[in-house]
């Protein structure tokens, strides 16, 4: 296992759609435990292939509530509520930038494991909010485009 490289928001990488995962092999499972390595580093809750520079639809999110790290290939969400949150975000690729956002509280979704096999799960609050969050990240998206108030770094410290 190896720590990668974040990517930072300017590079293109981060802003092109990602191609289906095809081939559940070795290189995957390198690629899922390196991405959980570099997420612990960065003490980040989610972090997308595209971040280390692979256009490829993975994902992996840790919320530390005792469950471990979810590994999302190939997901979809198949279902968000239509009550909200108004959550504070930030992203590994965007250092020092904060803002809220609007996200779904609850949403489903249905993913891939490491074998290729497909689950269905869904998620609530902050489990919700890094799914959209990192789901935007494979179709190009960083949270900036879903910032509806930003917030200067000194500020987050007196909340």
């Amino acid at each position: 296992m190896a720590v990668r490289n974040i990517l930072n928001k300017r590079d293109e990488a981060l802003h092109k759609v990602c191609k289906p995962v095809k081939d559940f092999n070795d290189r995957l499972c390198l690629l899922l435990d390196d991405m959980a390595e570099t997420l612990a580093k960065a003490n980040g809750v989610g972090l997308a292939a595209p971040q280390v520079g692979v256009l490829r639809r993975v994902v992996i999110i840790d919320i530390y509530d005792g469950n471990g790290i979810h590994e999302l290939i190939n997901p979809e969400i198949t279902w968000r509520s239509e009550e909200t949150q108004r959550v504070q975000e930030g992203c590994l690729s965007c250092p020092g930038e904060w803002g809220y956002t609007i996200r779904p509280k609850k949403v489903k979704f249905k993913a891939q494991n490491r074998k290729g096999e497909w689950y269905e799960d869904e998620a609530e609050d902050l489990f919700a909010q890094a799914v959209c969050h990192e789901l935007d990240h494979l179709d190009g998206h960083l949270f900036l485009e879903q910032v509806v108030e930003f917030i200067d770094p000194s500020e987050m410290e007196q909340e």
